[in-house]
């Protein structure tokens, strides 16, 4: 960690803030997209195939930063650990399934928590994905019908009391108000608002037509009777519109704003389809991308625009079909990366990140500092001014000074994660991976043959970031004085916590 810069930081923020009025704190708002990848973002791919517009003029109106990093290659460990500042690997890996019990920690601090002590109104809406305690309405007695695994697990919708509030979601960390439908291919197929389920399932889900591109991946389980998935995104963009136009100029707020797209199921509003030369996922990210300008536009609409810090990132890389897109349609979701979604090679937790706030953050440029998600709470509390309670956010880093247009971030080191041991570290320039393998999802035998890829026969990876940043020059071998200094750091960070 680099103290002196570290320090220079501290000290120009807490001059910031204690110039600051209470009422002159800024407005926060995450714009969270699900599985959108490095390369989709239209500003930072020469070759996109997938127009952009609106997320390329908030990077031009703010800063994009092209080595940002989510906490792991899923969707819920990399959420605990964005609003946490905690990696996720201490304490799980794998995602909250249907009908899973809650994974954040009572014990310590969310973001939503903090900035609500700080008197911000804060709200949620959108995919939750870090669980609910079920057993709060389930019915006496009932036991969920067994399939082949655990994501199959049945309920049906007369197995739970469906009028009762579910405790352990937003609303029991933080959040003023939610309103979503959790997550959008698992059961309950249905409509929440704050810590109810609104409107009732009724029947289980039975899928209708085809998604525009790849599979419903929809578990089985409770559904309202034509249940609209098509309508979900559009839904949530009205309720963020109409949230946002409810605030008070007096009163800072806080909206976490987590999509459902462009996840499976691929399935873009007929407005959208066709409007990509990137099959339907490339339409939907076109249409994550107008939701993204309609949210934009209802702060300028309403006043906040000025004094409102917007984070655009995505929880991590491409799924699957991300391959068959670079065959297909030459898009490569994953840009110049190796790998997609569950993997600890870059093109799994490398990810888009735009940050904006107008007389705050210098318009238009780009930054190749080291940042993570897991960075957003330190970063925002020196903001904001407040003080993270001890036992929180043990691994998060104030970057103000990158939001400011610093070079040298205030991390060096940073652990990326998927399965159950298997780590990866980055350290300055380079990249351990201590596994046999960086890969999780299957990669095609075209694809490593086409780009360059050879079988590994060492046991583990090691890159240079600065020189190889497809990864594709494994050099375990030829620098073991550097595995070795890189694997004493990695149990180091693993044993313990770092210190901000």
């Amino acid at each position: 960690m680099h103290y002196l810069g570290l320090f220079s930081i501290l000290v120009f923020v807490c001059g910031h803030i204690s110039a600051a009025e209470p009422s002159q704190k800024p407005n926060i708002v995450i714009l969270y997209a699900d599985d959108m990848g490095y390369g989709d973002l239209g500003i930072q791919n020469p070759d996109s195939k997938i127009p952009t517009p609106n997320l390329d003029r908030l990077a031009q109106e703010g800063m994009r930063f092209t080595d940002a990093h989510s906490s792991s290659g899923v969707c819920t460990p990399s959420r605990y650990a964005m609003l946490h500042g905690r990696y996720h690997w201490r304490k799980f890996h794998g995602i909250v399934n249907s009908f899973d019990q809650p994974v954040l920690d009572e014990d310590r601090t969310t973001l939503a928590e903090l900035l609500k002590m700080q008197g911000y109104k804060t709200a949620c809406i959108g995919k939750w994905h870090l669980g609910w305690d079920w057993n709060a309405i389930k019915r006496a007695g009932v036991v969920p019908a067994q399939g082949e695994n655990k994501d199959k697990v049945g309920y049906s919708p007369g197995d739970f009391d469906w009028s009762k509030p579910i405790p352990g979601g937003p609303l029991s960390h933080g959040f003023d108000y939610y309103f979503g439908d959790d997550v959008p291919n698992f059961p309950p197929y249905a409509w929440f608002e704050n810590d109810r389920v609104i409107t009732e399932p009724t029947v289980q889900l039975s899928t209708p037509k085809k998604t525009s591109e790849g599979a419903w991946e929809s578990r089985p389980g409770p559904s309202l009777k034509d249940w609209d998935f098509w309508a979900v995104m559009p839904t949530l963009t009205e309720k963020a519109e109409d949230w946002i136009a409810k605030q008070k100029k007096e009163e800072p707020f806080f909206l976490y704003f987590p999509f459902t797209s462009p996840h499976a199921p691929i399935i873009p509003v007929p407005e959208f389809v066709g409007k990509s030369k990137a099959n339907g996922f490339g339409d939907f990210v076109v249409q994550t991308d107008d939701t993204v300008g309609r949210v934009i536009a209802a702060l300028k609409k309403h006043g906040f625009a000025d004094n409102t810090l917007v984070i655009f990132s995505s929880d991590n890389g491409p799924e699957r079909y991300a391959y068959d897109r670079i065959k297909n349609f030459q898009h490569r979701s994953m840009g110049p990366l190796r790998g997609l979604k569950r993997d600890i090679w870059e093109g799994g937790h490398r990810v888009p990140l735009i940050v904006r706030w107008p007389g705050f953050v210098p318009p238009g440029k780009v930054n190749s500092g080291l940042i993570s998600q897991i960075d957003v709470i330190a970063t925002i509390a020196s903001i904001v001014g407040a003080e993270i309670p001890a036992g929180s956010a043990e691994d998060s880093f104030s970057q103000v000074g990158l939001l400011q247009g610093q070079s040298v971030s205030a991390r060096e080191s940073l652990v990326h994660n998927t399965n159950a041991d298997n780590y990866a570290l980055r350290h300055g320039d380079w990249v351990l991976i201590a596994a046999k393998t960086g890969g999780v999802t299957k990669v095609p035998e075209w694809f490593d043959q086409a780009n360059g890829y050879a079988p590994n026969s060492q046991p583990g990876e090691l890159y240079n970031l600065r020189e190889d940043l497809s990864q594709k020059r494994n050099l375990y071998a030829d620098k073991p004085d550097k595995v070795q200094e890189l694997t004493k750091i990695l149990k180091e960070i693993r044993a313990k916590g770092q210190v901000r």
